[in-house]
């Protein structure tokens, strides 16, 4: 991806900040786009699901009200993961900015997004990507107990990154990924509308190579900032 650190020039257009929501179904490739554009942009992906799953892991409190509802594949009471972004958002590391993978799912989690940055976001990208197609990505796709990569449906048990155990996440199970496409159409797609009114969406095919969808990815950003 050819861009350049935040305080620089992005598409032409000089930025201070950046600052992007990743909006879209689950299993729409925003983790994998995410990653790209931290390193791009060198500011931090926070993804509220990688955050929630940590906690439970680590059996810490937050992990303690979160698991049951997260392994159900449904959304976390607003009050709780407002309270962690902010939280998290205040940090050093994203003083030059942040992109935000999972957060806001509803159009109430958007408003207060909207307090709490009175400058609001720079971008939304919005990865457009059909039900069945989320389906075939999740539905049996497996995860490296030790350091989190994910891959398809493999052969192996172990991870070639680091040498890990594979396994399925409970929400990654059909049954729950149809529930959390349903939660999804229901309380997140209306944020769609809701960021294009602004002005701030970037409408992106979320179909294809990582490679095409990372230059639509960036024509978009470039496009929106024009």
């Amino acid at each position: 991806m050819k861009v350049s650190c935040a305080g620089g020039a992005y598409g032409g257009v000089r930025v201070k900040q950046m600052k992007i929501i990743l909006l879209g179904p689950p299993g729409s490739g925003k983790g994998t786009q995410g990653a790209e554009l931290s390193k791009s942009l060198h500011v931090p992906e926070i993804s509220t699901g990688d955050m929630l799953r940590q906690a439970v892991a680590e059996k810490t409190a937050l992990g303690q009200q979160v698991g049951d509802v997260i392994n159900q594949g449904c959304l976390v009471p607003d009050d709780l993961i407002i309270s962690v972004i902010e939280e998290r958002i205040s940090r050093s590391d994203c003083g030059h900015g942040f992109i935000l993978d999972g957060f806001p799912r509803t159009i109430e989690q958007g408003e207060a997004l909207e307090k709490v940055l009175p400058d609001s976001v720079d971008v939304v990208i919005y990865f457009n990507v059909s039900s069945e197609a989320v389906v075939a990505r999740l539905a049996g796709r497996l995860t490296c107990r030790k350091c989190g990569a994910v891959y398809p449906k493999v052969d192996t048990s172990l991870c070639s990154v680091c040498g890990g155990d594979l396994y399925q996440r409970e929400d990654d199970m059909t049954s729950t990924v149809l529930r959390r496409l349903e939660l999804y159409r229901e309380h997140t797609e209306p944020l769609v509308s809701f960021y294009r009114e602004k002005g701030k969406l970037a409408e992106i095919d979320g179909e294809g190579s990582v490679e095409d969808i990372a230059q639509r990815v960036e024509e978009g950003i470039a496009q929106v900032l024009a």
